[in-house]
């Protein structure tokens, strides 16, 4: 059951639509308990307990596991050595040497295609 509020009826209704347009959402962590002791009293520790316990923990439990990861989980020799991994060339004659060795290896591929679809123009 959805708490009264003090506005007007449009306003009522946008706040229902928000809360019943989050599909799926648990809402019972927003709910605050108050017992009211005496007329305009309100018993808050309960509250305030809650409301530390809610951001508090993410937070002890981020501090926890998010520290120190490096030592905690790394595996060696994981990544591959930079030695045998692609060097992006960024030089110009890097760069004319790279597009000259991948002209030549499409060039090689497509003689390669050629003769194939040749071979098998002659087996039919």
């Amino acid at each position: 059951m959805l708490p009264r509020l003090a506005i007007g009826r449009k306003g009522r209704g946008v706040f229902k639509r928000i809360l019943y347009g989050l599909s799926g959402a648990n809402l019972e962590i927003f709910k605050v308990r108050t017992s009211v002791l005496e007329p305009g009293l309100y018993c808050s520790e309960l509250t305030y307990y809650q409301f530390g316990m809610y951001i508090m923990f993410p937070i002890g439990w981020m501090y926890y596991f998010g520290t120190n990861l490096e030592s905690r989980f790394s595996v060696p020799d994981f990544w591959p050595a930079p030695e045998s991994t692609h060097k992006i060339p960024h030089e110009r004659e890097e760069l004319l040497a790279e597009l000259e060795r991948l002209k030549n290896q499409r060039l090689q591929r497509r003689a390669r295609r050629l003769e194939l679809e040749a071979q098998a123009k002659e087996d039919k």
